[in-house]
């Protein structure tokens, strides 16, 4: 920047030049060193143009790096240590907290795993022992089905003899009604043969083929009495059958 003085011919120019001359020389740059260096009569414009000079060529201030004394920085540091670890005793105790819930939630995780485990393997004995249990109930019930099938076999065979017995029963019955029936007639046959002793010859072929009869019709009605022995018999032993397939049923 260069300033001319409007009432004299003493530029900034000139005044630098005498002042940078000086300051390179070694001399002082004073005012009274320019004024002997320059034209009198020129102090105001010389004053003027040194101090803009002067500004122009003052160095910044260089200042100091900030150092920090030892024990002022170990203090410092101390501090800090101290605060830091103020500062992070809360979340530490959090995070410790945090820890030990994730530890106990993992342990009860791995104890509901593990009742897991235990209900699942008895669920599946229990699911055998219920097949095993089911297959067993359904031979039994075929076994059962099996034996009322056989006992109402039985029943049916036995009520068929039974009442086939009873019809030889009826029938023998009928065969004694029968004899007593001839006996009774034979009987009367003979009393009015004894009245009639003209008829005694007839009477006594008729009492001869009466008793022919007779015998033969004993015969027969002993052969029948033997028959219902035997079906007696054979009732009885239908009746101990019977017995044996109803305690077998039971």
């Amino acid at each position: 920047m260069t300033t001319d003085s409007p009432s004299n011919d003493i530029s900034f120019a000139d005044v630098a030049t005498a002042a940078s001359s000086l300051r390179d020389a070694g001399l002082p740059v004073t005012l009274d060193a320019l004024r002997e260096a320059l034209p009198a009569g020129a102090s105001p414009a010389i004053a003027r143009h040194l101090r803009t000079w002067r500004a122009e060529q003052a160095a910044p201030p260089v200042v100091a790096p900030a150092v920090l004394p030892a024990a002022l920085a170990a203090d410092l540091a101390e501090w800090a240590r101290q605060h830091a670890e103020q500062a992070g005793a809360g979340p530490r105790a959090a995070l410790a907290e945090r820890e030990r819930e994730i530890d106990e939630a993992l342990s009860e995780a791995e104890r509901l795993e593990n009742e897991r485990a235990a209900f699942e393997a008895e669920a599946d004995s229990a699911a055998l022992a219920r097949d095993a249990a089911q297959a067993v109930a359904d031979e039994r019930q075929e076994e059962i089905e099996r034996l009322m099938a056989e006992l109402r076999d039985a029943r049916q065979i036995a009520m068929d003899a039974l009442v086939g017995k009873a019809k030889d029963q009826l029938a023998i019955e009928g065969k004694d009604a029968q004899l007593l029936d001839l006996r009774g007639q034979l009987e009367r046959s003979v009393s009015a043969s004894s009245a009639q002793s003209d008829a005694r010859l007839a009477a006594e072929m008729e009492l001869i083929g009466a008793t022919t009869a007779r015998d033969s019709l004993a015969l027969e009605v002993k052969d029948l009495q033997a028959q219902l022995a035997a079906a007696k018999s054979d009732r009885g032993a239908l009746r101990m059958e019977l017995e044996k397939l109803r305690a077998k049923a039971k």
